[in-house]
């Protein structure tokens, strides 16, 4: 393994702009920079790439392209989604989401909450899977939207969003779901998936980071997030974000070919790094559901250590990971995922959410594997909680 390349396994947080994505790009800083909305035949051509991006991106979908809305990001898609159906609906006054959702719902939630709404929050089980029954009871004639998660962030658990779905339609209720993780990943038709609004961010399918896209059922009654000009149809006002569109168009046409290989190479690479971390350290865990989850994640608890210091120390070793959610690193809060799900404490804080790409190469999981067992037992050496019973106990752990 070459010493200087840096393994780069938060794929999660962000990833890499593909090389195609940056070559389809190029041409529309300066030979294609007309303004989509002039009368004039050069902002025209321009209109009509947008046109072509937008249909790959509904491809990605199968959607039809006049649902998809391009945005700034993820973030801005589910704040639309969300704050633009009770603004359309102001008589409606409660919301339903889950206790693992990103910021970028949790968030909103509270605001709603502040602003006199009922918000509830659905639990988890330790594995991070819904409670279907207590959702079901959570619905009232006052319930103006549900927003679930396809896939989350951290654990990389899949959530029942057709069931959902089916739920919110026999009830006469929106649902909108934050794909920002599932995109590109497993397979999204809303054809089949009841869902109402769909948020997917670039830079998690190797577009460049500032475009998005909201998805909206045809007919769906959604108030602009933001107000000013007639772009995307009146729905997101704002000169469009052309390269970036394009971009984006690229990568989901990219992601859309490249399913198979997320579902196949990728996992077998996650499940080879997982299979050896479990086996060579000791006193490590699976967080979320062994089964249900993104192809391309795992969460491991390390007990005993901070998953700070663990990143750290992989970081000297040219290895980037993630302890949670990007939108979150900044805080010393343990995981408001894990925490939701009952990790034991002993785990909660030395957890390290790996996530991989089709960019992965089995010689980078090799390296981790090689590097990673000497990092854990050298914090555990000078952890004041590795006591003499716990080293006893590691020497067998491989015959458990």
């Amino acid at each position: 393994m070459n010493p200087e390349k840096y393994i780069y396994l938060d794929n999660n947080a962000t990833c890499c702009v593909s090389p195609e994505v940056e070559e389809a790009m190029v041409p529309f800083f300066q030979q294609f920079y007309g303004n989509p909305s002039s009368m004039h035949s050069f902002g025209g051509q321009v209109f009509r790439h947008i046109e072509e991006a937008r249909r790959k991106v509904a491809a990605l979908l199968n959607a039809d392209p006049e649902e998809i809305v391009f945005t700034s990001c993820g973030t801005e898609s589910d704040n639309h989604a969300i704050r633009g159906v009770f603004q359309a609906f102001p008589e409606k006054r409660h919301f339903i989401t889950t206790k693992v959702e990103h910021p970028a719902v949790l968030m909103v939630a509270d605001f709603l909450e502040k602003k006199g709404y009922q918000v509830t929050k659905i639990k988890v089980d330790k594995f991070g899977n819904l409670d279907l029954d207590e959702f079901r009871d959570s619905i009232t004639s006052n319930t103006g939207l549900v927003s679930v998660m396809a896939a989350n962030n951290e654990t990389g658990t899949l959530f029942p969003i057709e069931e959902i779905g089916l739920i919110c339609r026999e009830k006469g209720i929106y649902f909108h779901t934050d794909a920002v993780q599932a995109a590109g990943k497993i397979p999204l038709d809303v054809k089949k998936i009841p869902v109402d609004l769909l948020s997917i961010s670039g830079h998690k399918v190797h577009a460049p980071k500032g475009i998005g896209v909201l998805y909206i059922r045809r007919g769906v009654k959604l108030d602009p997030f933001i107000l000013g000009g007639h772009q995307e149809r009146s729905r997101r006002a704002g000169t469009e974000n052309v390269p970036y569109i394009i971009g984006l168009g690229k990568a989901c046409e990219l992601a859309l070919a490249g399913i198979l290989e997320e579902n196949s190479r990728v996992r077998e690479l996650r499940d080879k790094l997982e299979t050896g971390i479990v086996k060579k350290i000791p006193f490590t865990r699976i967080n979320g559901n062994p089964k249900w989850r993104l192809p391309n994640t795992c969460n491991i608890g390390f007990e005993l250590i901070e998953g700070e210091s663990i990143l750290l120390h992989m970081d000297k070793a040219k290895i980037a990971a993630s302890s949670g959610s990007a939108c979150t690193s900044g805080s010393l809060e343990p995981s408001h995922v894990l925490l939701a799900m009952d990790v034991p404490f002993s785990y909660v804080h030395g957890s390290v959410r790996f996530s991989l790409s089709r960019y992965n190469t089995e010689e980078e999981i090799n390296y981790v594997l090689q590097v990673l067992p000497g990092i854990i037992e050298k914090l555990r050496e000078i952890s004041p909680f590795y006591t003499k019973e716990y080293k006893e106990k590691a020497q067998n752990w491989n015959l458990a």
